[in-house]
């Protein structure tokens, strides 16, 4: 039976007085009567908001739902508040207690053991993050269910390592899935095809919370029933809170399991690793922070500082706009956050139990289209977390430094290109790089022509081959006939209005290709 905790007191009393904060509680020298309004103000817009939920659950009829729904509100209030605290409070960061992390902090992952160790992959859970709709490529449904290669997904990938690794080890890994509820009835159909595997899966749902009316910091459903745009899944900082209350969490350690290995479904480079899972049971760490080198093309990426002796994570949207150069300077911040997490479970359960949680939040703002025509859209605010920010929940939190074929997303259809290249081969679901690659994997651009799968794929009939190429640029209407080999630096440049036809079987190397080429059929 699904469990769920007392969810506002204590959070509530923390949130009231302000102890609850990101990196700093300072009021930037504000003076004692502008703090009392802010603070009135904050009071005022916390009770409305709570009355507003209250409406919200006397809308759900079903007891069981309605508890469920409960316990959300009231997860998502104690967040709410903690906005409202930070707003008033001007809560910024000191840059000037901001320092590249200690040695300790980020461990080098050649300095880790091999490890062939067993016995520790019988305490372990692999979980995918799978909340995604593949939208911003212009797919329906879950991002996760994307033909990557060979005719197989990010799901059917995921599935083919966890059961090579079960096959293998003679070890039964259960392969985990937070789904949001954009996904969950999808997922369910598609995994289906996995019953009779030797892969034993399980699903959760991550939260849904109310979309927040820019204007009146209310909510913007009327009913727990209302139309899906209303809502919307907080970020996957939710992780710790969903798996506690779904109680996948307690049958987890009910079968042993004690370490769950998070990462997104997109990332194909994120397979278990025995070194990392040995390292975190020999160390006891009860947080591992997979981190890569920073390049040119990862500086927006969240990195790890230290603060004041602890490991933190820092993202871009935290940062002030003064010190964001600095910020994304390769000097002084080297590493970037994969989203690849170790996760001792019983730490979790204790950082949820004590109400512990206190990530930075992450406001985005939205625009809701408008019902009828002729109204304006609604802009809306979402409350988001990070999972990486709760590192500094956590007892010896610290980071790995790995090698860059553990972070292999697909964000866009110019990593859908990498990763469908001959630069990589499939083996047990695992993408590897050609060995006679040298260096990191080019820098792929393409332009708003290839936004979309659909486009992508018209465009581009076959993937050229990149074996040899370092940096790529495609703008405009540009065709890739078969077997194109691109080398070193192309760049392909299609004026407005006009098409570039690259004809099968070219070799482009060093090259800058502009204007018009048509090829016509006779």
């Amino acid at each position: 039976m699904a469990q769920t905790k007392s969810a506002v007191p204590a959070h509530l009393k923390n949130a009231a007085n302000g102890t609850e904060g990101d990196f700093s509680g300072r009021h930037h020298g504000k003076s004692q009567s502008h703090v009392a309004f802010e603070n009135t103000s904050t009071s005022v817009a916390a009770s409305q908001m709570r009355n507003a939920l209250n409406n919200l659950a006397d809308t759900v009829k079903d007891s069981s739902e309605k508890k469920r729904f409960e316990t959300e509100m009231d997860n998502f209030f104690a967040l709410f508040r903690r906005y409202l605290n930070d707003k008033a409070k001007g809560n910024e960061i000191d840059w000037n207690r901001i320092a590249p992390p200690k040695p300790e902090q980020v461990v080098d992952y050649n300095s880790l053991g091999n490890s062939e160790s067993v016995e520790f992959l019988n305490k372990l859970a692999v979980l995918k993050l799978n909340g995604g709709l593949g939208t911003s490529m212009g797919c329906v449904g879950p991002k996760s269910v994307i033909e990557v290669r060979d005719g197989m997904s990010f799901l059917d990938l995921s599935v083919r390592q966890i059961e090579y690794l079960n096959r293998t080890y003679d070890v039964n890994v259960p392969f985990v899935l937070m789904n949001s509820f954009n996904t969950d009835s999808d997922t369910a159909n598609i995994i289906k095809k996995y019953e009779g595997h030797n892969i034993d899966i399980m699903t959760f749902n991550q939260s849904r919370y109310p979309r927040i009316l820019k204007d009146s910091l209310l909510p913007a459903p009327k009913t727990a029933d209302s139309q899906i745009s209303d809502w919307y899944p907080p970020g996957h900082g939710d992780v710790f809170e969903s798996l506690y209350n779904s109680g996948v969490l307690d049958k987890l350690l009910d079968r042993g399991i004690e370490i769950v290995f998070l990462s997104n479904a997109d990332n194909l480079g994120a397979v278990v690793d025995l070194n990392i899972l040995q390292h975190m049971v020999e160390t006891k760490a009860e947080y591992i922070m997979e981190l890569t080198d920073k390049t040119k093309a990862d500086v927006k990426g969240g990195t790890i500082i230290d603060y004041e002796g602890s490991a933190r994570l820092l993202e871009i949207a935290q940062v002030p706009k003064q010190y964001v150069n600095e910020f994304k300077s390769i000097k002084k911040f080297k590493y970037f956050n994969t989203n690849n997490i170790w996760m001792n479970l019983r730490a979790v359960k204790r950082v949820v139990e004590n109400n512990e949680l206190a990530m930075e939040i992450i406001p985005n703002g939205k625009t809701i289209p408008a019902d009828k025509k002729g109204e304006a859209d609604i802009s809306v605010i979402q409350l988001e977390t990070a999972v990486g920010a709760a590192i500094k929940h956590f007892n010896n939190g610290h980071g790995v430094n790995v090698p860059r074929r553990r972070f292999l997303p697909v964000k866009t259809c110019s990593d859908l290109m990498l990763v469908k290249s001959d630069l990589y081969t499939l083996k047990h679901g695992q993408l590897l790089m050609d060995p006679s690659r040298f260096g990191p994997a080019p820098l792929i651009k393409l332009g708003n022509d290839f936004k979309k799968v659909s486009q992508f794929q018209a465009r581009i009939s076959s993937i050229p081959k990149i074996l040899e190429l370092d940096h790529l640029t495609i703008t405009g209407a540009v065709n890739l006939g078969r077997g194109v080999v691109l080398k070193g630096t192309v760049i392909i440049v299609a004026t407005e209005g006009s098409t570039i036809d690259i004809p099968p079987g070219s070799i482009l190397e060093n090259v800058v290709v502009q204007g018009s080429l048509r090829l016509l059929e006779h």
